[in-house]
Protein backbone atom coordinates (compact mmCIF):
# COMPACT_ATOMS: atom_id res chain seq x y z
CA UNK A 1 0.00 0.00 0.00
CA UNK A 2 1.52 3.35 -1.02
CA UNK A 3 1.18 6.46 1.14
CA UNK A 4 -1.47 7.78 -1.26
CA UNK A 5 -3.56 4.69 -0.53
CA UNK A 6 -3.45 5.03 3.26
CA UNK A 7 -6.76 5.74 5.00
CA UNK A 8 -7.44 9.49 4.88
CA UNK A 9 -6.92 9.99 8.61
CA UNK A 10 -3.33 8.69 8.49
CA UNK A 11 -1.87 11.94 7.06
CA UNK A 12 -3.43 13.94 9.89
CA UNK A 13 -2.01 11.63 12.54
CA UNK A 14 1.43 11.50 10.89
CA UNK A 15 1.56 15.30 10.97
CA UNK A 16 0.58 15.31 14.64
CA UNK A 17 3.21 12.71 15.57
CA UNK A 18 5.87 14.53 13.57
CA UNK A 19 5.23 17.55 15.79
CA UNK A 20 5.18 15.40 18.94
CA UNK A 21 8.46 13.80 17.99
CA UNK A 22 10.11 17.21 17.64
CA UNK A 23 8.60 18.48 20.89
CA UNK A 24 8.94 15.44 23.13
CA UNK A 25 9.47 11.86 22.00
CA UNK A 26 12.85 12.30 20.29
CA UNK A 27 14.32 13.92 23.41
CA UNK A 28 12.92 11.17 25.64
CA UNK A 29 13.97 8.26 23.42
CA UNK A 30 17.35 7.61 25.07
CA UNK A 31 15.72 7.39 28.51
CA UNK A 32 13.01 5.06 27.20
CA UNK A 33 15.42 2.74 25.39
CA UNK A 34 17.73 2.56 28.42
CA UNK A 35 14.96 1.37 30.71
CA UNK A 36 15.46 -2.25 31.73
CA UNK A 37 11.99 -2.99 33.07
CA UNK A 38 8.95 -3.15 30.84
CA UNK A 39 6.33 -0.68 32.07
CA UNK A 40 2.84 0.22 30.88
CA UNK A 41 1.13 3.52 30.23
CA UNK A 42 1.32 6.97 31.69
CA UNK A 43 1.70 5.63 35.23
CA UNK A 44 4.56 3.30 34.16
CA UNK A 45 3.13 0.25 35.90
CA UNK A 46 5.69 -2.61 35.79
CA UNK A 47 5.05 -5.69 33.69
CA UNK A 48 6.33 -7.71 36.65
CA UNK A 49 3.23 -6.52 38.51
CA UNK A 50 0.69 -6.90 35.70
CA UNK A 51 2.04 -10.03 33.94
CA UNK A 52 0.07 -9.44 30.76
CA UNK A 53 2.71 -10.44 28.20
CA UNK A 54 3.19 -14.05 27.15
CA UNK A 55 6.64 -15.60 26.99
CA UNK A 56 8.83 -13.41 24.75
CA UNK A 57 12.02 -15.39 24.28
CA UNK A 58 12.26 -16.81 20.78
CA UNK A 59 8.92 -15.32 19.70
CA UNK A 60 8.29 -13.31 16.53
CA UNK A 61 6.57 -10.06 17.54
CA UNK A 62 5.14 -7.23 15.47
CA UNK A 63 4.44 -3.89 17.12
CA UNK A 64 1.75 -1.92 15.32
CA UNK A 65 2.35 1.80 15.74
CA UNK A 66 5.75 1.45 17.37
CA UNK A 67 6.63 5.16 17.42
CA UNK A 68 10.24 5.43 18.58
CA UNK A 69 10.16 1.63 19.15
CA UNK A 70 11.19 1.61 22.81
CA UNK A 71 8.68 -1.15 23.60
CA UNK A 72 10.08 -3.33 20.80
CA UNK A 73 13.55 -2.66 22.19
CA UNK A 74 12.43 -3.82 25.65
CA UNK A 75 11.08 -7.01 24.12
CA UNK A 76 14.26 -7.57 22.11
CA UNK A 77 16.24 -7.43 25.37
CA UNK A 78 14.13 -10.36 26.53
CA UNK A 79 14.90 -12.54 23.55
CA UNK A 80 12.00 -11.65 21.26
CA UNK A 81 12.42 -10.99 17.54
CA UNK A 82 10.42 -7.77 17.10
CA UNK A 83 9.43 -5.85 14.01
CA UNK A 84 8.35 -2.23 14.40
CA UNK A 85 5.61 -0.85 12.14
CA UNK A 86 4.81 2.88 12.05
CA UNK A 87 3.62 5.40 9.43
CA UNK A 88 5.59 8.40 10.79
CA UNK A 89 9.05 8.84 9.22
CA UNK A 90 10.26 11.14 12.00
CA UNK A 91 9.46 8.58 14.69
CA UNK A 92 11.20 5.83 12.74
CA UNK A 93 14.25 8.08 12.25
CA UNK A 94 14.48 8.46 16.03
CA UNK A 95 14.13 4.69 16.44
CA UNK A 96 16.94 4.07 13.93
CA UNK A 97 19.17 6.54 15.75
CA UNK A 98 18.55 4.67 18.99
CA UNK A 99 19.36 1.38 17.28
CA UNK A 100 22.72 2.78 16.22
CA UNK A 101 23.42 4.10 19.72
CA UNK A 102 22.34 0.96 21.60
CA UNK A 103 23.16 -1.70 18.98
CA UNK A 104 19.73 -3.22 19.58
CA UNK A 105 18.67 -3.96 16.04
CA UNK A 106 15.42 -5.20 14.51
CA UNK A 107 13.42 -4.31 11.38
CA UNK A 108 11.60 -0.96 11.30
CA UNK A 109 9.07 -0.55 8.51
CA UNK A 110 7.08 2.49 7.42
CA UNK A 111 3.54 1.18 7.12
CA UNK A 112 0.14 1.40 8.79
CA UNK A 113 -1.34 -1.10 11.22
CA UNK A 114 -4.29 -1.56 8.89
CA UNK A 115 -2.09 -3.02 6.13
CA UNK A 116 1.19 -4.67 7.18
CA UNK A 117 3.56 -5.94 4.45
CA UNK A 118 4.04 -9.46 5.83
CA UNK A 119 2.47 -12.78 4.81
CA UNK A 120 -0.29 -14.49 6.76
CA UNK A 121 0.74 -16.23 10.00
CA UNK A 122 4.11 -14.44 10.29
CA UNK A 123 4.06 -13.70 14.03
CA UNK A 124 3.51 -15.25 17.44
CA UNK A 125 2.54 -11.95 19.09
CA UNK A 126 0.87 -8.77 17.82
CA UNK A 127 1.38 -5.87 20.19
CA UNK A 128 0.30 -2.24 20.36
CA UNK A 129 0.73 0.26 23.18
CA UNK A 130 -1.00 3.49 22.17
CA UNK A 131 -0.21 2.86 18.52
CA UNK A 132 -2.63 1.20 16.15
CA UNK A 133 -4.70 0.54 19.27
CA UNK A 134 -6.04 4.10 19.17
CA UNK A 135 -4.83 5.71 15.91
CA UNK A 136 -6.04 2.99 13.56
CA UNK A 137 -9.63 1.97 12.95
CA UNK A 138 -10.21 -1.21 15.01
CA UNK A 139 -12.48 -2.59 12.30
CA UNK A 140 -9.42 -2.54 10.00
CA UNK A 141 -6.45 -3.28 12.26
CA UNK A 142 -7.97 -6.11 14.31
CA UNK A 143 -8.64 -8.21 11.16
CA UNK A 144 -5.06 -7.44 10.10
CA UNK A 145 -3.75 -8.60 13.49
CA UNK A 146 -5.70 -11.83 13.10
CA UNK A 147 -4.21 -12.35 9.63
CA UNK A 148 -0.66 -11.79 10.87
CA UNK A 149 -0.90 -14.18 13.80
CA UNK A 150 -0.15 -17.87 13.78
CA UNK A 151 -2.72 -20.21 15.35
CA UNK A 152 -2.79 -19.75 19.15
CA UNK A 153 -0.86 -16.47 18.74
CA UNK A 154 -1.27 -13.62 21.19
CA UNK A 155 -2.76 -10.14 20.75
CA UNK A 156 -1.86 -7.65 23.50
CA UNK A 157 -2.84 -4.00 23.18
CA UNK A 158 -3.21 -0.96 25.41
CA UNK A 159 -5.55 1.98 24.93
CA UNK A 160 -7.42 4.64 26.86
CA UNK A 161 -10.17 3.18 28.99
CA UNK A 162 -13.71 3.48 27.68
CA UNK A 163 -14.67 5.49 30.77
CA UNK A 164 -11.86 8.01 30.30
CA UNK A 165 -12.92 8.62 26.69
CA UNK A 166 -16.52 9.16 27.70
CA UNK A 167 -15.29 11.79 30.17
CA UNK A 168 -12.69 13.49 27.96
CA UNK A 169 -12.93 16.84 26.23
CA UNK A 170 -10.18 18.86 24.57
CA UNK A 171 -8.87 20.01 27.96
CA UNK A 172 -8.60 16.54 29.48
CA UNK A 173 -10.56 13.97 31.46
CA UNK A 174 -13.42 15.36 33.55
CA UNK A 175 -15.59 13.91 36.29
CA UNK A 176 -18.70 14.28 34.12
CA UNK A 177 -19.65 12.45 30.93
CA UNK A 178 -18.76 14.43 27.82
CA UNK A 179 -20.22 12.16 25.11
CA UNK A 180 -22.56 9.18 24.74
CA UNK A 181 -21.20 5.66 24.56
CA UNK A 182 -23.70 4.66 21.92
CA UNK A 183 -22.01 5.05 18.53
CA UNK A 184 -18.55 5.62 20.06
CA UNK A 185 -15.97 5.01 17.33
CA UNK A 186 -14.11 7.84 15.59
CA UNK A 187 -13.10 11.01 17.44
CA UNK A 188 -11.76 14.04 15.56
CA UNK A 189 -9.91 16.41 17.89
CA UNK A 190 -10.14 19.91 16.46
CA UNK A 191 -7.35 21.33 18.64
CA UNK A 192 -4.69 18.98 17.24
CA UNK A 193 -6.31 17.89 13.95
CA UNK A 194 -5.83 14.35 15.26
CA UNK A 195 -8.09 11.36 14.64
CA UNK A 196 -8.50 8.61 17.26
CA UNK A 197 -10.64 5.50 17.44
CA UNK A 198 -12.31 4.22 20.60
CA UNK A 199 -15.09 1.69 21.00
CA UNK A 200 -16.90 0.36 24.07
CA UNK A 201 -16.20 -2.93 25.82
CA UNK A 202 -19.17 -4.68 24.26
CA UNK A 203 -18.03 -3.67 20.78
CA UNK A 204 -14.46 -4.83 21.54
CA UNK A 205 -15.72 -8.23 22.67
CA UNK A 206 -17.94 -8.64 19.61
CA UNK A 207 -15.16 -7.60 17.22
CA UNK A 208 -12.44 -9.75 18.78
CA UNK A 209 -14.59 -12.85 18.87
CA UNK A 210 -15.78 -12.29 15.29
CA UNK A 211 -12.15 -12.21 14.12
CA UNK A 212 -11.23 -15.48 15.79
CA UNK A 213 -9.95 -14.38 19.18
CA UNK A 214 -10.68 -15.70 22.64
CA UNK A 215 -10.39 -12.95 25.25
CA UNK A 216 -8.01 -13.89 28.04
CA UNK A 217 -7.88 -10.74 30.18
CA UNK A 218 -9.00 -7.14 30.38
CA UNK A 219 -6.77 -5.24 32.80
CA UNK A 220 -8.00 -1.81 33.90
CA UNK A 221 -5.14 0.38 35.14
CA UNK A 222 -5.48 2.73 38.09
CA UNK A 223 -2.91 5.31 39.15
CA UNK A 224 -0.64 4.16 42.01
CA UNK A 225 -0.79 6.11 45.26
CA UNK A 226 2.52 7.86 44.47
CA UNK A 227 1.61 8.70 40.85
CA UNK A 228 2.39 12.17 39.52
CA UNK A 229 0.89 14.07 36.60
CA UNK A 230 2.73 13.19 33.40
CA UNK A 231 4.62 16.19 32.05
CA UNK A 232 3.58 15.78 28.39
CA UNK A 233 0.53 13.51 28.48
CA UNK A 234 -1.19 15.43 31.25
CA UNK A 235 -4.76 14.86 30.11
CA UNK A 236 -5.64 12.92 33.28
CA UNK A 237 -4.74 13.69 36.88
CA UNK A 238 -3.49 11.10 39.40
CA UNK A 239 -6.50 11.90 41.61
CA UNK A 240 -8.87 10.94 38.78
CA UNK A 241 -6.77 7.91 37.92
CA UNK A 242 -6.78 6.58 41.48
CA UNK A 243 -10.59 6.49 41.44
CA UNK A 244 -11.26 5.38 37.87
CA UNK A 245 -9.16 3.51 35.30
CA UNK A 246 -7.59 5.81 32.71
CA UNK A 247 -6.12 2.98 30.63
CA UNK A 248 -6.80 -0.65 29.84
CA UNK A 249 -4.89 -3.60 28.41
CA UNK A 250 -6.59 -6.30 26.37
CA UNK A 251 -5.07 -9.78 26.10
CA UNK A 252 -6.54 -12.15 23.53
CA UNK A 253 -5.47 -15.36 21.81
CA UNK A 254 -6.17 -16.46 18.27
CA UNK A 255 -8.03 -19.73 18.13
CA UNK A 256 -5.79 -22.62 17.10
Amino acid sequence: MSSSEFPEYVAQNVANWTRANAEYTDARAAESWAQDEITWGIWRIPESELRVLPKLEGRDVVELGCGTAYFSAWMAKRGARPVGIDPTPAQLATARRMQRETRIEFPLIEAVGEDVPFPDASFDIVHSEYGASIWADPYKWIPEAARLLRPSGWLVFMCNSTLSMLCMDMEGVKEELQRPQRGLHRLDWSDTDEVEFHIGHGDWITLLRAKGFEIVRLVELFAPENAQTHGYYNYVTPDWGRRWPAEEIWVARKRG
